[in-house]
């Protein structure tokens, strides 16, 4: 998003003082049509332009600089005086305010007391839910299923709508292929191919067929472009970009997002080979509008416009404000001084030509009246309350959650635990009945999310047949540098033991006398997002000790993991490993439905998992090298291969490949090649299996990735049932940006094909493409 950290940062201390390439096909098997009653009437495009127009002409230069800013409305007495001060005075939005009194009360200044009576937008980061909490973003992926991303998108939406809000600062689609950036939890992992079907997904999922569908919002992916790519996944940090690589991996998923229809995309922070994004005109306009044919409006992150300063790209405000909107930039988002106030000084002294503040103004103006704004700029106060935390939407929830889960590793059947035998359970770790850390990060207490902890949906899937004891273990220490966000939420309760060491024996003494043990390990809500990079991999605190003393007893040990990025379990001998991400509002029952085999894990990894963070950044599509047979033995103390590769996942059920064809062994200019493959269910349980196709390029103007996912879909099979399963590839898949070429290409070469349940498949056969 918005790097709110710096606002979060600035009010603690004032409290102080006081081509979508291919992703959509695979995703079109998932999708769920919008109901009909959802479907508005396209407005009309004559009818929205000449409301612009009209609003354009009586517009002071004044009241054009401030529709282009948007402006923080927390709860604190004097900055909410300047967000009323500017909704009298014509400003464009207000972020973080989600009390739908509040939005009506600010609504009203906006339409009764500035001049034109110009409605505002109010934005507010909807990551993963607002009352509701759906499973964080990167287990949203790791569900590849992009329809019922969709539908927790569309969840959140309709409760945003409801409370005022108009605008979401998600989805985040920026590639994460290094496990130590904190931000990592926002985004779809590491493959361009499935970050495109993930952000198409949530696209639709916000905004709905169009742009002001009832009950949706504004979708506002970000961060064009290149965030992830920090360098040392340290945040913020400048990301130096091949065009090859911005173009192969690091631009699909926006792609994928302007074809959905998303409305809005935010610039990021970073310097982009040496120039900050936001004074980027090659960036934001030639590649951005140009290239990529965005139409909508164009936002900074917090503080961007004003920050080019202290990147030393510009001398003053005036000069920033400037450099910003000639680069492209439609609207600046910040916490005190807007930046853009100094436009109409610089369209004085030249640095500006007053038509790009009016094209800018236009784009606000547009999508206010698309919106429906005009007409409807309040919200029903008493209706809101009732569209929260409905039963549907919490059940929504835990399915989203069973759907993300991973079965990392499950020796000798372990799981599921077998509920005719089971008379205990030891339930180990301060995570387990830590219902706030349940959800993850990005989620604000002034929305009063429904939480549930692991150790409460254990509890409530066992009842009283079954004893369940808790021991906290060992307590989670606090970060070195902590987060930003650590003052808006005072919800964060973790049971804690006297000491590690007294926790760890009475976790130990749990464990020896239950049947199973559950530890329930990873890292706090506050490790992961915004400004929570990390230099490891290992699990924080002690837990690792805890882990292995629970395992020593002997007692079968089942590890459930609540985190974002790779952890580091050193080897552990525990007998099954559930990534169970942060879960959300019905992350407890999804994780007892999994443990108890109510539920089957279908899950697969949206990232390579490094053994450990001296591996990253590490993923499956690197280049062959000149030294293929050796790729894993690069380093010479250890193995370089993963822990787990880029899309596994077991199951409770076993499946079997075969039948891999090819319908034609050329393919010639615009021609496609449908690839298939029989999946059997060889196991005695109904269960999912993600279908997942790759291929490799052998010959070509520049080398090609090893691999790359090129098609994808989840089925549910009955134990022995058998089912062909389709993929068309056509140039859309076929082709890449080409360094010696400098463009696009599709080339003569021989494509190895495989079809598998991850990114080790075998491959089976070929097909070549002739005539380019």
């Amino acid at each position: 998003m918005l790097a709110f950290s710096a606002a979060v940062s600035w009010l603690s201390g004032l409290r102080k003082l006081w081509p979508i390439c291919g992703a959509a096909a695979m995703a079109l098997t998932h999708m769920t049509p919008a109901a009909a009653e959802d479907r508005p009437q396209p407005a009309n495009d004559s009818a929205v332009e000449a409301k612009v127009e009209s609003l354009l002409a009586q517009m002071t230069i004044e009241e054009k600089a401030a529709q282009v800013t948007t402006s923080f409305a927390p709860p604190d007495p004097r900055l909410m005086k300047l967000a009323e001060m500017r909704a009298t005075t014509g400003g464009g939005s207000l972020l973080f305010v989600s009390d739908p009194a509040e939005t009506n009360r600010l609504q009203r200044l906006a339409i009764d007391q500035s001049r034109l009576k110009i409605p505002l937008l109010f934005g507010f980061d909807v990551i993963h839910g607002l009352a509701t909490i759906f499973p964080v973003p990167i287990a949203n992926a790791a569900s590849w299923d992009p329809g019922t991303v969709e539908k927790t998108a569309a969840a959140a939406a309709a409760e945003s709508r409801a409370v005022g809000i108009h605008w979401t600062f998600a989805p985040m689609i920026d590639i994460a292929r290094d496990g130590r950036w904190g931000r990592i939890v926002e985004s779809a992992g590491e493959d361009p191919f499935l970050g495109s079907a993930m952000a198409a997904a949530q696209v639709r999922g916000f905004q709905g067929p169009a742009l002001g569908t009832p009950g949706r919002i504004i979708a506002g992916p970000k961060h064009f472009v290149g965030y992830g790519a920090a360098a040392g996944g340290r945040d913020y940090d400048e990301v130096d970009m091949s065009d090859a690589q911005l173009h192969n991996v690091y631009l699909p998923p926006f792609k994928a997002a302007i074809d959905a229809g998303a409305a809005n995309i935010m610039a990021a922070y970073m310097g982009f080979n040496g120039v900050p994004v936001t004074a980027s005109k090659p960036m934001l306009t030639d590649l951005l509008r140009g290239e990529l044919g965005f139409k909508g409006w164009i936002v900074g992150d917090n503080e961007n416009v004003s920050s080019l300063k202290t990147h030393g790209v510009a001398a003053t405000p005036e000069d920033a404000a400037a450099l910003a909107i000639n680069a492209g930039l439609d609207m600046e988002m910040n916490l005190i001084g807007p930046t853009f106030a100094n436009l109409p000084a610089a369209i004085a002294a030249g640095k500006v030509d007053p038509a790009r503040l009016d094209e800018a103004v236009r784009r606000v103006l547009s999508v206010k009246v698309r919106m429906g704004l005009f007409e409807n700029p309040y919200v029903d106060e008493q209706a809101a309350a009732k569209r929260l935390r409905q039963p549907a939407t919490l059940d929504l929830a835990r399915v989203a959650a069973e759907r993300s889960a991973v079965l990392l590793r499950n020796e000798a059947g372990l799981l599921p635990l077998d509920k005719s035998k089971l008379r205990s359970i030891a339930v180990i770790g301060t995570l387990a009945d830590a219902p706030r850390d349940t959800l993850g990060p990005w989620i604000f207490n002034q929305n009063q999310p429904a939480m549930q902890s692991i150790l409460e949906g254990i509890r409530n899937k066992v009842g009283l047949g079954v004893t369940v004891t808790y021991a906290p273990g060992v307590v989670i220490p606090a970060r070195v540098n902590p987060s930003p966000f650590v003052n808006l939420d005072k919800t964060i309760i973790r049971a804690v033991p006297k000491d590690d060491d007294s926790g760890i024996a009475e976790a130990v003494a749990a464990a020896k006398a239950a049947d199973v043990a559950v530890l329930v390990l990873g890292e706090s809500q506050d490790m992961a997002g915004e400004s929570s990079s990390r230099s490891t991999f290992e699990l924080p605190g002690r837990q690792q000790e805890l882990l292995d003393a629970v395992v020593a007893t002997g007692k079968p040990t089942v590890v459930v993991l609540m985190n974002a990025r790779p952890v580091d379990l050193k080897e552990t001998k525990a007998g099954a490993i559930l990534e169970m991400w942060y879960p959300g509002s019905r992350g407890g029952d999804a994780t007892a439905n999994l443990l108890l085999g109510d539920a089957v894990p279908g899950g697969k990894l949206p990232f390579t998992w490094p053994r450990n963070a001296g591996q990253s950044p590490l993923f499956y599509a690197r280049l062959n090298s000149h030294d293929p047979k050796n790729a894993d033995k690069r380093y010479g103390n250890e193995s370089g291969a993963p822990a787990y590769p880029f899309g596994f996942g077991l199951s409770y059920s076993t499946f079997s490949y075969s039948d891999i064809t090819v319908d034609r062994g050329t393919v010639g200019p615009h021609g496609s090649v449908t690839v298939s493959a029989v999946v059997t269910n060889t196991g005695k349980r109904s269960a999912d299996e993600v279908v997942q196709l790759y291929i490799h390029q052998r010959v070509g103007s520049a080398a090609r990735p090893v691999r790359e996912l090129k098609g994808f879909e989840r089925i549910t099979l009955k134990p022995g049932e058998r089912r062909e399963v389709r993929f068309t590839l056509t140039d859309t898949e076929l082709r890449y940006w080409s360094p010696p070429k400098k463009g696009w290409t599709v080339e003569n070469s021989v494509f190895d094909v495989a079809v598998g349940g991850d990114s080790t498949a075998p491959f089976a056969t070929t097909f070549e493409t002739t005539g380019r």
